[in-house]
């Protein structure tokens, strides 16, 4: 296995996909409890609420949620323009670079006045798109760590695989997908105590859990590249 795999099992690996649930769960608490009710990571309530805005007499507050949504596909945008420009270069780290950001833009975030909060949806907005992007899949299965409608989706058809065929890999996916839809939500859940607790500055706890990641990814790929050799 060349280091691009080595890499790759390594960031498949479903202690990260846990981890980087927790982070998802928890910013996505902190900008809809902190920074205005904002979703960071689910745009499809952020676009709702565009629209229930618009039709209730309020552009004001719609605009509200536009630049998210905007940063949002930046952060997509940026994620696959480093991936096309690593694609390729076993040699090259870049999710840990994409972590090392995700840290750098979260930290950031935590000492945003209230008077930025616009700015601080935006720079969690995109830290959420180049984590989904980034990381795609969890033990082989395509999942999301931001956000968990499309982890549901597959959880639940893999679990029907099982029910119908005793296939034992659908049961494992199953669990893959269910387990990381428990931290997401235990870190929303988290996030309303720390939210109190901290206000502004509960994102860093979330910096600190990527952080975790980072060093999770790291010594993750060391381990198999040890075990391969």
């Amino acid at each position: 296995m060349d280091n691009a795999n080595k890499r790759t099992a390594a960031a498949e690996a479903l202690p990260l996909g846990i981890i980087l649930a927790l982070s998802g769960g928890l910013l996505d608490a902190y900008t809809y409890l902190i920074r205005g009710g904002v979703f960071s990571s689910m745009q499809t309530g952020n676009m709702l609420q565009v629209a229930l805005k618009l039709m209730q007499g309020e552009p004001l507050r719609a605009l509200h949620y536009i630049p998210p949504i905007l940063a949002f596909a930046m952060g997509i945008w940026a994620a696959e323009a480093a991936i096309s420009a690593w694609k390729g270069r076993g040699d090259i780290p870049w999710r840990q670079l994409t972590l090392g950001v995700e840290i750098l833009l979260v930290t950031v975030t935590a000492f945003l006045p209230e008077s930025m909060e616009l700015l601080a949806n935006m720079l969690v907005a995109f830290v959420s798109a180049v984590q989904v992007e980034s990381f795609r899949k969890v033990e082989g299965n395509p999942f999301a760590s931001t956000m968990c409608t499309g982890n549901l989706r597959s959880g639940s058809e893999q679990l029907f695989r099982y029910w119908e065929t005793r296939d034992k890999k659908a049961l494992s996916s199953a669990g893959c997908y269910f387990i990381v839809i428990a931290a997401f939500i235990a870190s929303a859940a988290a996030g309303v105590p720390l939210c109190a607790a901290l206000g502004q500055k509960a994102c860093l706890v979330c910096a600190g859990i990527l952080l975790v990641s980072l060093c999770v990814l790291t010594l993750t790929g060391k381990k198999q590249a040890e075990t391969a050799a």
